[in-house]
This record gives structure tokens, C-alpha cells and sequence, in this order.
């Protein structure tokens, strides 16, 4: 009887932990501080598991680059007032996310405030 009741706890962890592991981390980003990015949307991807959106900015040297930034899922950003058009191509945008740990061009995003002034929470 012990056998069974320890079978069956068992295949109740594994059935709790595998959704669990189905979903990557985001340990690549540096997820106590915040970056604040300013630029224009060059590119939107309204794709599951998470919209992108890139922009391009000025760096410290008055140079060009892009930065990919990972967004939520497009249902959590419906559920959250999101529509496709609520950032558009050529749209100025300011963005409070944060930074990848390998230097590169690519942030979290948490907020974004949109053309008009609006700050919307990214997730």
C-alpha cells in the first residue's frame, strides 16, 4: 500500500512540474535594474510566445543601433488592453525594461509609453 501511495505522490510532482519547465527563464536578462531606451519602432512581431519590438536609437557616439525587445505573450498583452496598432512602425517610443547580461542589443521590456504619452505595462 506504502508503493502505491508513493507512485502516486510521485506521478503528481512530475504531472506539477513539467508545465512548469515547459516555459523558458528569463535569466538571461539582468532582472534588478532597469534601463530606460529611447527610440523609433523600425519592426513589430505579434507572434506567440512573445511580441517583439525593435527599434532603432542613438548610442553615446550619435550612431545607429537596434535593440530587440522581448515583450509578453500577444493573449496576456490582449488581456492587458494591447492591440496590434497600440505601437506602430515609425512610432517614437520610450521603453523601461531590462538589459541582456551578454551586452547585447536586447532588453525585457516592462513598460513602454507610447506616442501619446501613454505608459502601459509590457506584460
Amino acid at each position: 500500500m506504502q508503493f502505491k501511495t508513493f507512485g502516486l505522490a510521485a506521478a503528481m510532482a512530475l504531472a506539477a512540474i513539467i508545465p512548469a519547465s515547459a516555459h523558458h527563464s528569463h535569466a538571461n536578462y539582468e532582472a534588478i535594474k532597469w534601463t530606460d531606451i529611447k527610440g523609433k519602432v523600425t519592426e513589430l512581431q505579434w507572434l506567440n510566445p512573445h511580441v517583439w519590438v525593435y527599434i532603432d536609437m542613438k548610442d553615446a557616439k550619435g550612431e545607429t543601433i537596434q535593440y530587440a525587445l522581448e515583450g509578453g505573450s500577444p493573449a496576456a498583452l490582449t488581456r492587458g488592453g494591447w492591440k496590434k496598432d497600440t505601437v506602430k512602425v515609425g512610432d517614437e517610443i520610450n521603453v523601461k525594461c531590462h538589459v541582456a547580461k551578454d551586452g547585447s542589443n536586447n532588453c525585457l521590456l516592462g513598460f513602454l509609453t507610447t506616442p501619446g504619452g501613454q505608459p502601459k505595462e509590457f506584460d
